[in-house]
């Protein structure tokens, strides 16, 4: 059986069984942050966080204001239209079985 690139059953040619075995091998976790404790690394975390809420765009309070608005109406119309849709099913179904 063969893929796009070459044999998947057999080494390329032209490699050794060494380069072979290397490129198989699962990579080391290495680093600063796999040799931290819990609590540096909740520290790390922390300061992460706070660093992406720095770069929020938070909205004015007129801004806020008329995104509230716009999903309040669009929720009431939306259970509006589930309303008639259910009562039309009660109908339907009284209709049929009733």
């Amino acid at each position: 059986m063969t893929d796009a690139l070459g044999s998947i059953d057999m080494p390329e040619r032209g490699r050794s069984e060494d380069e072979t075995a290397e490129s198989q091998k699962k990579p080391r976790r290495g680093g600063k942050r796999g040799k931290k404790g819990p609590f540096a690394r909740l520290a790390i975390f922390y300061r992460q966080v706070v660093a992406e809420l720095r770069k929020v765009v938070w909205p004015t309070r007129s801004q806020l204001s008329t995104y509230t608005s716009v999903v309040i109406v669009f929720v009431v119309i939306i259970i509006g239209l589930v309303t008639v849709i259910d009562l039309g099913i009660n109908r339907v179904v009284g209709y049929v079985f009733g």
